[in-house]
């Protein structure tokens, strides 16, 4: 099968940029927030708690998107529509992957902070891909 993801695309979800991820809540309305992820083979992947609205938003509707880019004004921007599927992290090994994407200089003391913390995994399972500059 192919990647729904030309080059230019998987070089700007290869990026460690903040994204909007989407779910949807118990009205049937959008509930978008700023989140870290990583690409993983043509899945994104972001960690959240298990008890977070959306994790719960993900259980009762695992339909939902994740939007890149956009800034600067003019940058390429994909909105990336999808279901999600929720795994567990017992060790953190996802969300440590995740976190020293992003701040390697920081990621062991966030890790040791979160040690306790019973972080899931929400994988989305791309669909369709929106180019939308």
């Amino acid at each position: 099968m192919a990647s729904l993801y030309d080059d230019q695309m998987r070089e700007l979800l290869k990026q460690p940029v903040i994204v909007r991820i989407t779910t949807i809540n118990k009205e049937g309305y959008p509930h978008t927030v700023p989140i870290w992820f990583m690409l993983d083979g043509d899945d994104l992947i972001v960690f959240t708690e298990r008890t977070t609205a959306k994790a719960k938003q993900v259980i009762a509707n695992p339909k939902g998107s994740i939007a890149i880019g956009g800034d600067p004004i003019g940058s390429p921007c994909l909105l990336i529509e999808g279901d999600y599927e929720i795994e567990d992290d017992p060790d953190h090994a996802i969300t440590s992957r995740i976190t020293y994407h992003y701040d390697p200089e920081h990621a062991k003391q966030w890790l040791e902070s979160w040690k306790n913390d019973d972080f899931i995994i929400l994988r989305l399972k791309p669909k369709r891909v929106i180019k939308v500059s």
